[in-house]
């Protein structure tokens, strides 16, 4: 059994797909465009951008995050009541996360020292995705 988490980008689907891949070297393992559907009559029927990104699967590190710009194509996200957490090795690797998901982002807590990690943050990206990222420490 897994649980992956499954982001609805309202229309900026492609553009948080290689915001990931610059910021945090992230993997597009697939993408398909509502147009590419097999079910050639979908699109129309729901009403959506042909173009409109209607699932994309993203790898980071081990994680895998699905994505898609949903059937809502006004570019607002909402994205609410959940943190994506995103464990590095080291202080370094902590720091440059950190930093390339607060620019244009909003910081919630600096990073800095916990007792519970060497190096931990919260951050909202530009999209609104609030992130947790730590440096795990030994118990």
């Amino acid at each position: 059994m897994a649980v992956q988490p499954y982001l609805f980008f309202n229309g900026r689907c492609e553009e948080a797909l290689a915001f990931y891949q610059e910021r945090l070297g992230a993997k597009v393992e697939m993408m398909m465009r509502f147009k590419e559907n097999p079910d050639t009559g979908a699109a129309e029927h729901m009403k959506v951008d042909p173009e409109a990104v209607m699932h994309a699967s993203l790898r980071i590190g081990e994680a895998m995050i699905m994505c898609s710009d949903g059937m809502a194509n006004d570019g607002r996200t909402n994205f609410q009541g959940f943190s994506l957490a995103l464990d590095v090795a080291t202080e370094a690797e902590a720091d440059r996360a950190f930093e390339a998901l607060a620019r244009d982002g909003q910081i919630q807590m600096p990073i800095g020292k916990t007792f519970f990690s060497p190096r931990f943050g919260c951050v909202a990206d530009k999209f609104g995705v609030s992130w947790m990222v730590m440096v795990p420490q030994e118990m």
